[in-house]
């Protein structure tokens, strides 16, 4: 199978990430938010027939949908019409599923109106819990006297006082020294890389270009045979332009725009422990791929929580894990980090896999050019993309 027509098939079984964005029926920061003139498109003024999810951004439209797609398990194909695959104007439609998710959320906003203070702490997930079908009321007792489950890594807390070991202070100093030392780190203030890039939009590697430039710019633009899909952070605002997307060119928000400074952030680690306030450690000790891991947890000026995940032989990082609020609950993302080379004395993951809720997306690297020229205006806001997956 060519990477075309992989796209394609790809496309039939309805990627989350770029479908459910246009699901019509209901449809994250640190430093300044958008500029004043640039403010961003709301879902209903993008998307037909939005109903009770109004007044909220494309991205975080788009990251409602991802959090509905992982309480069910479901994907767009579930909700919305089969030709809402080749056909955006048909994510219009309503269906029966679509009128009972629009009675769904109000009931559960009601619910955490009443008795939490309009925080979204019931949630999908709190009875559906990635079932499709109807939420489970009898109690399981095979889940009872059973084997319990492994734990969650993305999801430990820290109990009481929490458990005696190693400072957050020492745990970042000892993975800056892993990385090359502090003095080596700082002399990195800009790299060029070259990759592979496959995830849920493309079904098959395609190419990927990285721009990185201290501090916190970070250009990424993946090529497929369908176009280009470009995710650009200039230090203060963050973009998305691309092929698979039902806007061309959106402006991030939130959670998500506080994800794009932090990925810029973690390019260019010798500031990280300055970057973010309120460091903690005390986690349980817990294990990612049968390997141990230290864990701090950190707040962002913006507030927002981030995880790191140290390997405890090593030193070095292993996992980043972020959150970004959507009207209906909170989206959990992590990224994953391995295959560590030497780039001009500096260690960097070669390797890196981001999973979220709609989707998970992998790129290796396969040249990186340190301290190298890097034009402005690859860090400036992106060119509209032209829409491939258009209406009928």
């Amino acid at each position: 199978m060519n990477v075309a027509t992989a796209l394609a098939s790809a496309s039939k079984r309805i990627s989350i990430s770029a479908l459910t964005a246009a699901l019509c029926l209901l449809p994250a920061a640190a430093g300044p938010q958008n500029a004043p003139d640039e403010k961003p498109p709301m879902a209903e003024n993008v998307f037909k027939n939005v109903q009770v999810l109004r007044g909220i951004s494309v991205d975080e439209f788009i990251g409602t949908m991802g959090f509905f797609a992982a309480s069910l398990g479901m994907n767009c194909a579930d909700c919305h019409t089969a030709e809402s695959a080749d056909n955006w104007a048909k994510f219009a439609d309503d269906t029966p599923r679509k009128q009972t998710a629009r009675k769904m959320v109000l009931m559960v906003r009601a619910l955490n109106q009443s008795n939490f203070g309009g925080m979204p702490t019931i949630t999908c997930y709190s009875c559906h819990r990635g079932q499709f079908e109807r939420p489970q009321n009898i109690p399981s007792l095979a889940e009872q006297y059973g084997t319990p489950p492994p734990e969650d890594p993305d999801r430990i807390q820290i109990r009481g006082k929490g458990v005696a070991g190693a400072s957050a202070d020492q745990i970042l100093d000892r993975y800056i020294q892993a990385l090359g030392g502090a003095a080596q780190i700082a002399k990195l203030t800009s790299f060029t890389a070259k990759g592979t890039y496959v995830g849920f939009d493309t079904g098959a590697e395609v190419p990927v270009e990285i721009y990185a430039k201290a501090p916190g710019q970070l250009a990424q633009t993946v090529h497929t045979p369908l176009g280009d899909s470009t995710t650009v952070c200039d230090g203060r605002n963050a973009w998305i332009a691309a092929f698979d997307k039902p806007v061309p060119l959106y402006a991030l928000t939130g959670g998500q725009l506080e994800g794009a400074k932090i990925d810029a952030e973690f390019s260019f680690p010798a500031q990280i422990k300055q970057a973010f306030a309120n460091w903690r450690s005390g986690f349980p000790e817990v294990t990612i791929d049968d390997r141990a891991m230290q864990v701090i947890e950190g707040t962002s000026p913006a507030g927002g929580i981030v995880k790191l995940y140290f390997d405890k032989e090593t030193g070095l990082l292993a996992r980043q894990v972020r959150y970004s609020t959507t009207i209906v609950g909170t989206n959990p993302t992590h990224i994953d980090y391995s295959d560590y080379r030497s780039v001009a004395g500096v260690k960097i993951p070669f390797r890196r896999i981001v999973t979220w809720t709609d989707g998970q997306s992998t790129i290796q690297f396969a040249d990186v050019q340190p301290n190298v020229a890097i034009d402005p205006a690859k860090f400036a806001r992106p060119a509209p993309a032209p829409p491939k997956l258009a209406a009928q």
